[in-house]
Parts: structure tokens; sequence; C-alpha cells
């Protein structure tokens, strides 16, 4: 328990911030998971459809400061070489 005025207004804003952080996160991670499949599925207009929107979810999620920008940039380079792949095939 907080003992100071300060540290109790710290709890609060630390949950407000774990329920954003959180929400942007099950966000992230709906997109990816989304695009995974349609590369699972080899369907290219899904496929083609789904990349720019997974990548702007992964940029905004840098930008919130839920995922560092070098993991961000590991994630789109693999889903982006994924993805043409797929569309070679």
């Amino acid at each position: 328990m907080p003992n100071h005025k300060s540290a109790e207004k710290r709890v609060r804003q630390s949950e407000r911030r774990r329920l954003i952080n959180r929400s942007s996160r099950t966000k992230l991670r709906t997109s990816i998971k989304n695009l995974r499949s349609a590369l699972k599925g080899s369907d290219a207009n899904q496929v083609g459809a789904l990349l720019p929107k997974t990548v702007s979810e992964i940029d905004k999620a840098v930008q919130k400061g839920v995922l560092h920008r070098n993991a961000a940039a590991r994630h789109k380079s693999r889903l982006t070489v994924s993805a043409n792949r797929a569309a070679a095939k």
C-alpha cells in the first residue's frame, strides 16, 4: 500500500497506463496473427490488404512505447519477406 499522496497518484497512473498498453498490445498481436494466418492460407489478395495495416499497427505501437523500435523493425522485415514470398508463389 502506498504511504504518500504522490505514491497513491503513481499507483493510479500506473494502472491507467497498464490498461492502455494492454489494449494496444492486444490490437497489435491480433493484427500480426491475422496476417500470419492469411500467409498460411496463401490468399495473396488478403495478404496484400493486411500487410500495410499490420505495418501501421506496428509503427503505432512504437510511437506509444508498447514495442521497441528494433523489435518493430524485425517484425516488419520478417512479415514483409513472408508476404513477398507468398506473392511470388
